[in-house]
């Protein structure tokens, strides 16, 4: 939802951060309405569209009405887990004023999810189990500086050729998406991306807000993930249109922060990294050989409180890499969420695997270790890196 938390800050920061994420990190959502009928913009480079689309008037507020479709889960992956409409797809509408506050309502006869965002925190209501989950947000960092004027197309150019040595950018399509004049990117990265094939945005012409954002997987032509703006408005927004709480009676589960502290030593931790100190500080064996399926090992790290400390490892680079974490076994054998997903078998025990088109997630009990493997790879490379631990 960073995305819609755009009106009050510099919209640069948010038109960028938004391919550089969907590029480079392979976000889970994407919001990708497909091309409308109407006029489009006249034809320009794309430091000089994100220059002028910066520049027009900055809208007190936004309402759409959405579509979300969502195929990142083969048929039967998720049976018997979640059912509400982040998993099944959905219609609904979306809210955002110009002071970082929004509501995003998705209806399905899975059970409805509404989402609802300040400055400060993220709340996501699932009604299907009735639970909020709640998580606080990074602190945004404004300044005088980045609230004043727009940076130039030569900027704009410098900061994307240096974002080129990365990724491949397309040139700004114009296009019409929800009825506005807008212009398309896509973006491919140059280097291993793992499963993740394209990324798409597009924003508005006028006022540089965001319109369309959409995942491919390797070999897709149509996005994994969809959330598509079918219709858009601009204009203020009542605040009693995004300062929505959940029913009483829900289930709260708290996620904490989505920021990592940087300041370890203010928040008397210890960070700890190192393959030797890693486990030498943890209660548990802590497996990481130097490569793993052809892949060298690039960290070691202690992650998690005093109570559920946990050693991360990671293997490769970007979005292809693998990623590692190993913690204390629980005494029973409760694999919470991902217990009822297919099983695999790991070296003789049985692992819980989740397979999707951009990426796959392991689980597995060996010893007094419990494991997650993660990575942008298809589910026999990450089963083979499973057994590869031993």
């Amino acid at each position: 939802m960073k995305l819609l938390r755009t009106l009050s800050t510099s919209r640069l920061v948010l038109l960028i951060a938004a391919v550089v994420v969907v590029a480079v990190a392979g976000a889970a959502i994407a919001v990708a309405a497909s091309g409308g009928s109407g006029s489009t913009p006249p034809p320009k480079p794309l430091a000089e569209a994100l220059h002028d689309s910066l520049a027009g008037p900055a809208p007190e507020g936004v309402t759409a009405r959405i579509k979300f479709t969502n195929k990142l889960f083969p048929s039967g992956a998720i049976t018997g887990q979640v059912g509400s409409a982040l998993m099944s797809g959905a219609s609904g509408r979306l809210w955002a004023t110009n002071d970082g506050r929004g509501r995003l309502e998705l209806q399905s006869d899975a059970g409805d999810v509404q989402v609802v965002w300040n400055d400060t925190e993220v709340t996501v209501y699932d009604a299907s189990s009735n639970t909020v989950y709640r998580a606080k947000l990074p602190a945004d960092a404004k300044s005088s500086a980045d609230q004043t004027g727009i940076p130039s197309v030569a900027k704009i150019s410098d900061f994307l050729s240096k974002l080129g040595e990365h990724v491949s950018l397309s040139p700004a399509e114009p296009s019409n998406v929800a009825g506005q004049e807008a212009y398309t990117v896509r973006v491919s990265p140059k280097h291993d991306g793992g499963l993740l094939g394209a990324a798409q945005l597009a924003f508005d012409a006028a006022r540089g807000v965001p319109l369309q954002l959409g995942i491919y997987a390797q070999g897709a032509s149509t996005p994994v993930l969809e959330l598509a703006a079918t219709d858009i408005s601009y204009g203020p927004v009542p605040s009693s249109d995004v300062d929505v709480t959940p029913p009483a009676g829900a289930k709260t589960v708290d996620l904490g922060s989505l920021t990592r502290n940087a300041n370890t030593a203010q928040s008397g931790q210890v960070r700890v990294t190192g393959l030797q100190a890693v486990q030498a500080a943890a209660s548990f064996p802590v497996v990481a050989p130097d490569t793993l399926v052809g892949l060298p090992r690039q960290d070691v790290r202690l992650v998690g409180n005093s109570d559920a400390k946990a050693a991360l490892v990671v293997y490769g680079h970007g979005l292809g890499a693998i990623v590692v974490v190993e913690r204390q076994a629980n005494a029973g054998g409760n694999n919470g969420a991902m217990g009822s997903l297919p099983q695999v078998s790991i070296n003789g025990v049985t692992a819980h695997e989740l397979a999707t088109q951009l990426g796959t997630v392991l689980t597995w009990k060996q010893g007094e270790v419990s494991y997650a493997l993660a990575g942008s790879v298809p589910p026999a490379a990450a089963e083979a890196a499973a057994r590869a631990l031993g």
